[in-house]
């Protein structure tokens, strides 16, 4: 999964994207305010971590230019216990929420999981239906009661199409949501995890649209397309 962090303070962002990429998101960092609308503009992410306190300033504005601009991706603030308007002024722009500097890294983690749930429109870590579903927590797929364990690209895979179930995702809208800045991707990369996928749990959990991508397929329609194949 593909994160935006914008922090200039080099031990926070040191520790943040430690944190972050050891719980396997892929992490692209940028220290100031306008490489980060930048990065937002051009890229799809997951989400964002933005530190309102920028030496150069300017975290403010670029959360409230994203919005303006009709960006939705989800935006999760930091900021210090000396500045409390900033906080409520970051909340009142659109952030999904803010931590208080210093934090901890495992009460970052926990809140991004918490704007990624309800986002998707859940109460709890699970997202789907009784069929299929994608833990957030613990980065697990569920299919017909049992779980199993997914990579960090695979939870990445699942989690754009969960995003969007019944939607056609093309090749680029995947490979951008899961893969960061500076990763070479082979030409058939994607298609390899997805084989790897459907191999696992049937051909019917991914459904190619010829030329045009692959799309979720949950519900009757999961069961219709098991039933052909």
């Amino acid at each position: 999964m593909r994160v935006l962090l914008i922090e200039d303070d080099l031990q926070v962002g040191q520790s943040l994207f430690r944190a972050l990429k050891e719980a396997d998101y892929q992490v692209d960092w940028v220290r100031d305010a306008r490489a980060g609308g930048l990065a937002i503009h051009a890229a799809y992410y997951a989400f964002v971590l933005l530190d309102l306190g920028l030496e150069c300033g300017g975290g403010l504005d670029l959360l409230r230019a994203s919005r303006e601009a009709g960006n939705k991706v989800p935006v999760l603030t930091f900021t210090t216990s000396s500045d409390p308007h900033a906080r409520v002024r970051s909340l009142d722009i659109g952030a999904d929420d803010c931590v208080i500097k210093p934090f901890d890294e495992r009460e970052v983690l926990a809140r991004i999981r918490a704007v990624l749930r309800r986002q998707a429109g859940y109460a709890t870590s699970r997202i789907g239906d009784e069929q299929i579903g994608l833990d957030l927590d613990h980065r697990t797929l569920w299919r017909d009661g049992a779980a199993s364990l997914l990579s960090a690209r695979e939870f990445a895979l699942m989690h754009a199409l969960f995003e969007r179930p019944g939607a056609i995702l093309s090749r680029s809208q995947l490979e951008e949501r899961i893969y960061g800045w500076g990763k070479e991707v082979e030409s058939n990369a994607l298609d390899v995890l997805i084989h790897s996928m459907r191999k696992r749990y049937g051909r019917a959990l991914i459904r190619n649209v010829r030329g045009m991508g692959w799309m979720l397929v949950r519900g009757e329609q999961g069961n219709r397309a098991a039933m052909a194949h």
